[in-house]
């Protein structure tokens, strides 16, 4: 199987005055394409940290991370945003919908960066899908959590990414939308063939995985172990 995502020796170290705080020390691992694959650990483990690094939203210290087929600490920002809008997608805690945008149009952007031609055609599809058919029209303002959720659902596979990082994902939700929300995301994923990159502190979410990644610390307390 090919590798999507590389990491090498990765340290993330933050400064304030004159202390330091390092992050993530150390971090070594790889994922392969199509895999489902959980980051979990305690508060302050820097499993958002990792995400994001992974993700090339922000920079390592040192070390190394590949992201589909591409070294992206040599990359420039724009070049890195050029990479995460064709190759990336992203569901986050706080939905982070564009409050002045319908649901169909929070779900067009990522494609008309693209230049889609058919941006409105995919998200139309794709809201029906996560049972939004009815909410086209509807600002964020006007959709429960978890409806706002799904709709970062659609988005987020609206550009056909190759990897989709989720940050606790069901974080703002209660038990029974949550869970409505991952059997879609799940589903969507495999329905697209996608590597799917979940971070949570949920271990019943992460064992729906097909590895898991166990931080503590900023170390990696164990070796990937398989969910299953």
């Amino acid at each position: 199987m090919t590798k999507i995502l590389n990491v090498h020796n990765l340290d993330k170290t933050y400064s304030s005055g004159s202390k330091k705080l390092t992050v993530l020390h150390d971090i070594s691992f790889s994922i392969e394409e199509r895999e489902t694959f959980a980051i979990v650990g305690p508060s302050g483990s820097g499993k958002t940290t990792l995400l994001g690094l992974c993700a090339g939203l922000d920079r390592p210290n040192s070390g190394s991370i590949e992201l589909c087929g591409t070294e992206i600490e040599s990359l420039t920002e724009d070049e890195r945003a050029i990479l995460r809008n064709k190759k990336v997608g992203f569901v986050f805690q706080d939905f982070q919908l564009l409050p002045t945008l319908t649901a169909l149009e929070n779900v067009a952007v990522p494609l008309e960066l693209q230049g889609s031609k058919n941006a409105s055609k995919i998200s139309r599809e794709l809201l029906e899908k996560v049972g939004l058919g009815d909410r086209f029209h509807h600002y964020p303002s006007q959709l429960s959590g978890g409806e706002q959720q799904r709709v970062a659902v659609a988005r987020a596979f609206s550009n056909s990414p190759s990897i989709l990082f989720a940050d606790e994902p069901t974080g703002n939700l209660d038990a029974e939308t949550g869970e409505k929300v991952i059997e879609l995301l799940f589903n969507l994923n495999k329905e697209s063939g996608t590597t799917l990159v979940i971070v949570t502190h949920d271990l019943e979410l992460a064992q729906k995985t097909q590895r898991i990644l166990r931080l503590k610390g900023g170390r990696i307390v164990d070796n990937p172990i398989s969910a299953s």
